[in-house]
């Protein structure tokens, strides 16, 4: 079969009539096998009755039975089913169901009467009798019944129609009754009148009854319609028999018990069997799988009707004059209102016809009207797939002609790759049921004129075998919506893939066929130093320094990668496994390739003629067995904050214990709070000493937190936490900050108060100092508040975040300063920023790094890197302060490079304010010169610890 073919062919059901065709099968009387059973049944017994009637019943006393009480009986069985039919089912029908048993009622009636004379009394029955008043009480509630059962007319002109219809197969009967034996009935001399009527009304009362039930068989109703004419046969066949009886010829050699009565017993029993054992529930209009050619030969029968009523009137006064005969003045009357009758309905029809045929120009100019000047696109396709019609709107639409278009296989016109499944939705739309699913809905590209695909929505109707399409172009609609997709899914400065579509893709390669892929990694990067670029030169350019840094990573990544925007300036990379089973060489790979991305990434960027430098910290995590794209996310994020933990710039891969690790420094930043609450922290203060005269000239102040668990953390574990801007909990670590602050402020006041003038050093990084939290206002009222001088307070800036604004903590610094307060650069040495800060910022005193002087002894290397610091420092008139000085050899080492102060082990541990006011006392210490030891006051001389901390007391 053809494309087209195949996309319109109806399937193949099972069975042509579909459900609920058996006879029976609706109403629970059975299905197929039991209405042919019942069907056996009566034919059955009627030919039993029938073949009895013809053998005379074996004797003339059982044949009158027969022939009257067996007649009686068999009516009296329809009137029963036709009640008990009319009680059971509460359809618009039931008065007519009513109606047919009290006239079977009524015949059996009669035949019982009839049975009572020439069985019971054994005479023959009186003309007129009772028995001729039930029979003629037959026909008059059946008429009623049809007309109940028909499909009642709307208009006035339908029902005269009808009237006329039912008068012009009446008068024709009736002129052919009358020309052949009526007349001759009428005119028998010496007849009393009673009896010559009773003799006319039973042939007159059959008329009328044929006459309704040839008008009315075209104007049934469709519902319950095998059960109207299974009763409509059972009423013709009785009709049939009465006319039998009444003919001259018959009624003078007529008894009871003949073969005449099987046809009356045969007309009560199909009357009885037909609201019963046949098909009920019809849907109006032929099922599907059923012909349709009945309706118009049925349609032509009815039309004709009428017309062939009045040429048997015409023949019969034909044959009358042709014979002859005299015409009677009965025939030429009722000839006479025939053709009157035919001519006002032809009449009739003639004006509805007019009528009909303007209200459907209208119609027709209406919905002309409609389809031609709808936007949408209506094209009818036959079952074969060509298009029979298209409206003009294609032209607009489609930018072809509906002319070029009609003719054309409908296949051709759609996408190749939307062919399989435009078919597969038509099948499904044809095999369903008309009454379930009338339309569909099908989107598909159509070619336009000018070879564009266009996407088009169409909405599918049935239509003699084939199907209408009513179209609309839905292109931008689709281009909308695959962009606002794209919005979705992209971040809208980088164009990047965002968080939701990289997880997304993260989830896909974890799973399917790549779910056992252990080479899969997942990279983080972040941008070290990105806010300060933002801060230097304005957003714009830091938008710019994405875009770059974007295109940057797009083109690093192999086709089927994936590169991603995450937030701020953080990016990500799935890297996608080969399939190889050798992880250590798959690790190798992917940490070049991540080693690469973070080189490439620190170039330069050139932004508004400025040359801008960020660096890279990168985060690599692999696909475990069972893990989830969360999980593999998490632990690449864990392992890029461990990058720019360890010193930035550099790529870090995960590792397990770095998760325990977070969780660790989570809780421990969660009760840093908790802590202060309760008191578990505690003031301590370590001397600094001048190198030369071995006085104290200040004391740095340092917390010790000893947790309600009785762990002591030290400053290295809970100041980092304290310090972790990227911690959800940082806001919860300034506090700790201002408590050092204040509490510093505050003994260093009470010392003051009582003779102890050392200036106090409280450490503060750059970030927590620029902190609004802590404005210049608030130093200023504290140290108003504790009337503490402000030459007496010194900040110890911790080593600067490269994101932190030089500008903004410049003019920090320089504010502080007026007050007073002295500024101490922490950790000198330990990084590049050191060198930039003492270039930019206002500095009063080095603070070497710890590092720095641990090996200032030993190494060479780090002897002259030392004096080189201590050079600047002196050649700046800065004063330098050697932390970490432990042993007596750096105290040594240290004045002989020109150090002038240092703090350390080599003269006193952190010490708590009891032990620290019996120092200041002494205010001096000892210093080393050949083997001099250091002395703590109280004349005591303990070992020298590198490690020890002085304890602190209990609270």
């Amino acid at each position: 079969m053809s494309a087209p073919g195949a996309l319109i062919r109806r399937p193949a059901t099972a069975g042509a009539g579909g459900p609920g065709d058996a006879m029976g099968g609706t109403d629970g009387t059975g299905g197929p096998l039991s209405g042919l059973t019942a069907q056996l049944m009566l034919a059955g017994v009627c030919a039993g009755y029938a073949l009895g009637a013809l053998l005379g019943w074996g004797s003339p006393y059982f044949s009158l039975i027969m022939g009257d009480f067996g007649l009686s009986a068999a009516a009296l069985v329809a009137s029963i089913s036709c009640l008990l039919y009319a009680r059971a089912r509460g359809s618009r029908f039931r008065p007519a169901w009513l109606l047919f048993s009290f006239s079977s009622f009524m015949a059996a009636a009669g035949n019982a009467v009839w049975g009572w004379y020439e069985v019971v009394l054994g005479r023959s029955v009186p003309s007129p009798s009772l028995a001729d008043l039930f029979f003629l009480l037959f026909a008059p509630p059946a008429i009623v019944g049809l007309l109940v059962l028909a499909k009642r007319p709307v208009t006035r002109a339908g029902w005269v129609c009808l009237a006329l219809d039912a008068w012009l197969i009446g008068g024709s009967l009736l002129t052919l009754s009358w020309s052949l034996a009526l007349a001759h009935t009428a005119h028998i001399d010496g007849e009393p009148v009673a009896r010559a009527a009773l003799s006319l009304a039973y042939p007159l009362l059959d008329i009328v009854l044929v006459s309704m039930v040839l008008a009315l068989h075209f104007r049934r109703s469709q519902t319950n319609r095998s059960a109207i004419n299974t009763a409509i046969a059972g009423l013709a066949l009785t009709v049939l028999c009465d006319a039998l009886f009444t003919s001259p010829l018959l009624r003078q050699s007529y008894s009871s018990g003949q073969l005449l009565d099987a046809g009356w017993f045969a007309g009560s029993l199909i009357l009885a069997y037909a609201p019963w054992g046949v098909r009920r529930n019809e849907m109006p209009g032929p099922q599907r799988g059923q012909r349709l050619a009945s309706r118009p030969i049925a349609g032509s029968l009815a039309a004709l009707t009428p017309y062939l009523a009045a040429a048997v009137c015409t023949l019969g006064i034909l044959y009358n004059v042709v014979e002859g005969r005299r015409v009677d003045r009965v025939v030429v009357l009722t000839g006479c209102t025939v053709v009157l009758a035919l001519v006002v309905r032809q009449g009739i029809m003639l004006l509805d016809n007019i009528a009909l045929t303007h209200e459907l120009a209208q119609k027709e100019n209406h919905f002309r009207s409609l389809v031609q000047g709808s936007s949408d696109v209506i094209m009818i396709a036959a079952p074969t797939g060509i298009l029979r019609y298209v409206s003009p709107a294609a032209a607009g639409v489609y930018g072809r002609e509906a002319e070029d278009l009609i003719g054309s296989e409908l296949a051709s016109l759609i996408h190749p790759e939307d062919l399989g499944s435009v078919v597969h939705e038509v099948r499904r739309f044809l095999a369903a049921p008309p009454s379930e699913e009338p339309t569909t809905r099908i989107e598909c590209r159509f070619r336009s004129g000018t070879g564009e695909w266009l996407n088009v929505e169409s909405t599918v109707n049935r239509h003699q075998g084939g199907l209408i399409f009513n179209s609309r172009d839905v292109t931008e609609r689709v281009r909308l919506q695959a962009q606002l997709r794209h919005n979705a899914e992209h971040d809208p400065l980088t164009d990047l893939p965002n968080r939701a579509l990289f997880t997304e893709r993260v989830r896909k390669a974890l799973g399917g066929r790549r779910a056992g892929d252990a080479g899969t990694a997942v990279l983080f990067i972040d941008l070290d130093g990105f806010k300060g670029v933002n801060d230097r030169l304005g957003h714009q350019a830091g938008d710019e320094l994405l875009i770059q840094a974007a295109r940057r990573l797009q083109d690093s990544v192999r086709a089927g990668d994936t590169a991603a925007r995450l937030g701020g300036d953080e990016f990500a990379a799935l890297i996608l496994g080969d399939g190889g089973h050798d992880r250590s060489a798959r690790e190798y790979q992917v940490h070049e390739i991540a080693d690469r991305l973070r080189l490439t990434l620190s170039q330069p960027y050139r932004i508004d003629g400025t040359e801008v430098r960020v660096a890279a910290s990168i985060g690599v995590a692999f696909a475990e067995p069972g893990i989830s794209a969360g999980d593999l996310l998490r632990n690449a994020d864990l392992a890029m904050y461990r990058a720019k933990a360890a010193g930035k710039d550099r790529v870090e891969m995960y590792a397990p214990q770095m998760q325990a690790e977070v969780v660790r420094r989570t809780e421990l930043a969660a009760r840093l709070r908790t802590a202060l609450h309760d008191g578990e922290f505690a003031l301590l203060h370590q001397p600094v000493v001048d190198l030369a005269t071995g006085r104290i000239s200040a004391v740095a102040a340092q917390a010790r937190w000893r947790s309600a668990q009785g762990i002591l953390f030290t400053p290295a574990e809970f100041m980092r936490v304290a310090d972790a801007s990227e911690t959800p909990e940082a806001d919860r670590t300034a506090e700790l900050g201002r408590w050092l602050l204040e509490q510093a402020v505050e003994q260093a006041a009470e010392r003051a108060r009582l003779g102890h003038h050392t200036p106090v050093s409280v450490r503060l990084s750059a970030r927590r100092l620029l902190d609004r939290s802590l404005p210049l206002n608030s130093i200023e009222a504290l140290l108003t508040r504790h009337g503490l001088p402000s030459g007496a307070l010194m900040i110890e800036l911790a080593d600067s975040d490269p994101r932190i604004s030089f500008d903004e903590l410049e003019h920090r610094l320089v504010a502080l300063r007026r007050l007073g307060v002295r500024i101490a650069l922490d950790g000198f040495g330990s990084g590049y920023a050191a060198i930039n800060a003492l270039r930019r910022l206002p500095v009063d005193v080095l603070k070497l790094d710890r590092g720095l002087v641990e090996g200032v002894v030993e190494s060479a290397r780090l002897h002259k890197i030392t004096s080189g610091l201590l050079r600047i420092a002196r050649d700046l008139g800065m004063q330098s302060v050697a932390d970490g000085v432990d042993l007596p050899e750096q105290v040594l080492a240290l004045r002989a490079m020109g150090c002038t102060h240092g703090q350390g082990m080599a003269f006193s541990g952190p010490l708590d304010e009891y032990r620290l006011r019996r120092v200041l006392v002494r205010d001096e210490y000892p210093v080393p010169g050949g083997v001099a030891l250091p002395v703590l006051s109280g004349g005591s001389l303990p070992p020298i610890r590198s490690n020890n901390e002085t304890p602190v007391p209990p609270t």
